[in-house]
């Protein structure tokens, strides 16, 4: 099984750059994007849905702003939108689906810290409430896969400057602080286990030719139950893929 998930920085804008082409070609059983940027009934047909899926949408109330889908191929998925809690809720962050019985998918867009840490605490606040809803499901015996945009760099070998980025919203200590306290709570990165000394991004700045100079951040994750990661067998950084400022990741599982 394969699961894609993709920062598209607005899914209007990307779909005239060949993102059907590139879905088909993916072809994903489940395709996981944030920061759609749109409400489906702003979208025509042809770019609201992608033959042989069926789609899920969690929207932002403000016009315009975040937003997550899924598309999923399997039928019969359970969903559930939002973390129930409003102050997130509203933004569009979150859509889960219960891919089997006791294997749950998170699709995430995680806040963005802003670079005047205007928004830390609420970024944190948001990855505090997940990580505490993630236990109890845990407990309950559920495996979890999170995917998405994290908006953080977990470690110096996640950015191309991590010295020049040590007070940057995206890099600060106590926003790297929440990704080891989801390590140590029975979550893996599962591309940093399979490869711990490779260095890749997966999104880049639109300035300074970043992408070409391949001056970039890994910001999105598969982060999976610890349980799970016997069934892992590949995560792929798809970085030749343009389209966005960030790059498609997949996800291959038994």
């Amino acid at each position: 099984m394969k699961i894609t998930t993709w920062n598209v920085n607005g899914l209007r804008a990307v779909m005239g750059k060949g993102f059907r082409d590139w879905a088909q070609k993916d072809a994903a059983d489940v395709l996981c994007l944030q920061e759609i940027k749109a409400r489906p009934e702003q979208l025509t047909d042809d770019v609201r849905e992608l033959p042989g899926y069926r789609s899920f949408w969690n929207p932002a109330l403000r016009p315009g702003y975040s937003g997550v889908a899924s598309y999923v191929r399997p039928d019969g998925v359970n969903v559930q939108y939002g973390l129930g809690i409003d102050e997130f809720d509203v933004e569009g962050r979150v859509i889960r689906l219960e891919l089997e019985s006791d294997l749950l998918l998170y699709n995430i867009y995680f806040p963005n810290g802003q670079r005047g840490h205007d928004r830390v605490q609420y970024k944190l606040a948001f990855y505090d409430t997940l990580l505490q809803q993630c236990m109890a499901l845990h407990a309950q015996g559920k495996q979890i896969i999170i995917t998405g945009d994290f908006n953080t760099a977990h470690q110096e070998i996640d950015l191309a400057n991590p010295k020049s980025n040590a007070n940057t919203s995206g890099f600060l200590p106590e926003e790297r602080a929440w990704i080891d306290t989801y390590l140590a709570n029975g979550f893996t990165d599962v591309y940093r286990k399979l490869y711990p000394e490779r260095i890749e991004y997966t999104w880049w700045t639109f300035i300074t030719r970043a992408r070409e100079r391949n001056v970039g951040w890994r910001l999105d994750y598969f982060l999976v139950s610890d349980a799970f990661v016997p069934r892992v067998t590949d995560v792929v950084i798809q970085s030749d893929v343009l389209g966005s400022d960030h790059c498609p990741v997949s996800l291959h599982f038994q």
